[in-house]
C-alpha cells in the first residue's frame, strides 16, 4: 500500500508540474481582443444567435468561439462578454409592442396568446448563444468557468449583470440536483480526482498525501456531487468523521497519528469540512441536498449512528468583533478584565477597558499562554454566542456558515473554545468553532421557523451564554 501511495503521489506531482507549465504557457500566449478579432467574434456570435447552418456548423462555430475566448487576456474576455450582453439583448421595440398588445388583450380570449408573444419578445438571443457551447466535449465546464470570469467583471461594467442573471438561471437548470450524482471518494479513486480534493479543500488545508489518506481512511467518509458532463470535477464535497462523541477540536480530529476508530462503535457522524469547488456556480445551491443524501447513505451503512453534527468554523466572527467595540464591553465583565490583566505579559500596557482586547488578541500568541487563555474563555464564549444569535446582515445571520446550517434545519448545539488553533483559525474566529446538530425529529420545524420568522434554533446553554 505504501508503494502504491508513493507511486500515486509521484504521478500526481508529475501531472501537476505539467499542468502548471501548460498554464504558464497559456498565460504567456494570451492576447488582446483587437478590432479585427472583435469583428470576427461579432460575426460568429450573430451566426450563433440566428441559428445559421446545421448542427455540425453550430458545433464548429461554438468551438472556435470557445477557443478564442480561452486565448484572450482579461481585458479581452471582459470585452467578449460585454459584446454578448449588449448586442444580443431583447429588442426594446419588439418588447414595447408586445407589451402594448398584452395590455390591450387583458380580459379577452386573446390574452394568453399575447402573453406568449410578450414572453418570446423578452427572451434574449444570448440564451441561444450560451446553450450552443454545451454541445462541446467540455462545454458545460467552459460555461461554468466563463461565469467565474463574469462574476469578477460585474462591478466594473453595469452592462453585465443581466447576462449574469441569465447564465445563473441556465446553470441552475442544468445543475438541478435531480441531474447530479452522489459518489463516495476513496483512496482508490482516480488520482486526478484526489488531486482535485487537495486543490479545492476550502476549510482545512490538506497539507500532504498522508493527510489526504488519513481523511479517506476506514473511519472517514468523503462524498461529492458530480454532474454527468463533469465526471472528474466535484461540485461540492463533504468530509465526515465517524466517532463516538461530539468533536470539539479540529486538530485532534485531523491528527494523522491517532488510531483508526472502530466504526462499529460509532454513534456520531461529524461533518467537519464542506467545500464548494466551482466559483461559476455561485448562487446555485445544492449543499443542503448533499447533506440530506449523505445522512441517508450513512444511516443505511451504519444503523447505530444516532447523531449527525458539524464541527464548523466561524469565518467572519473576528471580522465582526473587530468592528463591534460595544460587543466586547457587553461580553466581558469587570471581574473578567481583572483576571485577564493578572496574566498579561509584564510589558503589556495596563488593561483598563474591554475595547483594548482586540489589539491584545491580534497576533494569536495568547493561545499559547494557558492561564491567559483560561481567563479569556468565558468572555469569548459570551461574545461568540451573541454573535451567532444577534449579529445580522440584511435580516439574516451575519455568519455565512450559520446561515447555511440554520437554513437547513440545524441547531446551534455547542461552542468550542480553542478548537482550531491554526493560523487560519486564529484569523477567522480567535480559534473558536461551533457544533451544529442535525436532529431528524426537529429539522423541518427549524427550517420553517427560520424561513418564516428568522428564529434561530439553539441549545439552552448557548442562549444562557448569550444572556449572561
Amino acid at each position: 500500500m505504501a508503494d502504491k501511495g508513493n507511486l500515486m503521489a509521484e504521478n500526481i506531482v508529475s501531472r501537476s508540474l505539467q499542468r502548471v507549465r501548460k498554464l504558464l504557457a497559456d498565460e504567456a500566449a494570451k492576447r488582446r481582443l483587437d478590432n479585427r478579432e472583435l469583428a470576427r467574434v461579432r460575426d460568429l456570435l450573430h451566426e450563433c444567435a440566428n441559428g445559421v447552418g446545421g448542427e455540425i456548423s453550430a458545433r464548429r462555430r461554438a468551438g472556435r468561439l470557445a477557443e478564442t475566448y480561452r486565448q484572450l487576456d482579461d481585458d479581452g474576455r471582459a470585452a467578449f462578454l460585454r459584446l454578448i450582453a449588449c448586442e444580443f439583448n431583447p429588442d426594446p421595440e419588439k418588447v414595447g409592442q408586445a407589451h402594448a398588445e398584452f395590455q390591450a388583450a387583458i380580459g379577452s380570449d386573446a390574452q394568453w396568446e399575447a402573453e406568449s408573444k410578450l414572453r418570446q419578445a423578452l427572451r434574449s438571443s444570448r440564451l441561444r448563444i450560451l446553450t450552443q457551447f454545451t454541445a462541446l466535449p467540455q462545454g458545460v465546464k467552459f460555461l461554468v468557468d466563463l461565469r467565474a470570469d463574469l462574476l469578477r467583471y460585474l462591478e466594473r461594467d453595469p452592462a453585465l449583470p443581466s447576462l449574469d442573471r441569465e447564465l445563473e438561471t441556465r446553470l441552475g437548470a442544468w445543475f438541478d440536483v435531480g441531474f447530479l450524482e452522489l459518489k463516495r471518494i476513496t483512496w482508490d479513486s482516480p488520482a486526478v480526482l484526489l488531486e482535485r480534493l487537495i486543490e479545492y479543500e476550502a476549510v482545512h488545508e490538506i497539507r500532504s498525501w498522508s493527510d489526504l489518506k488519513n481523511r479517506l481512511d476506514s473511519d472517514r467518509r468523503c462524498y461529492a456531487f458530480f454532474h454527468p458532463r463533469m465526471p472528474l470535477e466535484p461540485l461540492i464535497f463533504v468530509e465526515v468523521a465517524l466517532i463516538d462523541h461530539l468533536a470539539d477540536n479540529v486538530q485532534t480530529l485531523l491528527d494523522e497519528n491517532a488510531p483508526v476508530f472502530d466504526t462499529e462503535q460509532a454513534s456520531t457522524a461529524i461533518f467537519y469540512s464542506i467545500s464548494n469547488t466551482q466559483t461559476g456556480l455561485r448562487g446555485v445551491s445544492f449543499g443542503n441536498f448533499l447533506l440530506k443524501r449523505v445522512v441517508d447513505d450513512l444511516k443505511r451503512d451504519y444503523p447505530k449512528l444516532a447523531h449527525f453534527a458539524t464541527l464548523s468554523p466561524l469565518p467572519t466572527f473576528r471580522r465582526w468583533a473587530e468592528k463591534s467595540p460595544d460587543a466586547w464591553a457587553a461580553a466581558f465583565t469587570a471581574s473578567d478584565l481583572q483576571r485577564i490583566a493578572r496574566h498579561l505579559p509584564p510589558e503589556t500596557a495596563p488593561l483598563t477597558s474591554a475595547d483594548q482586547l482586540p489589539s491584545l488578541l491580534a497576533d494569536g500568541r495568547w493561545m499559547e499562554q494557558a492561564r491567559l487563555a483560561r481567563a479569556l474563555e468565558h468572555g469569548m464564549l459570551r461574545l461568540a454566542a451573541r454573535y451567532l444569535l444577534t449579529a445580522k446582515r440584511e435580516g439574516r445571520p451575519y455568519d455565512p456558515v450559520a446561515r447555511f446550517h440554520l437554513g437547513n434545519g440545524a441547531r446551534i448545539e455547542r461552542l468550542n473554545y480553542l478548537a482550531d488553533t491554526s493560523t487560519r483559525g486564529s484569523k477567522q474566529s480567535y480559534g473558536l468553532m461551533v457544533n451544529y446538530l442535525y436532529d431528524p425529529d426537529t429539522i423541518e420545524l427549524n427550517v420553517e421557523a427560520f424561513s418564516t420568522s428568522g428564529e434561530i434554533a439553539a441549545a439552552p446553554a448557548i442562549r444562557r451564554s448569550a444572556r449572561d
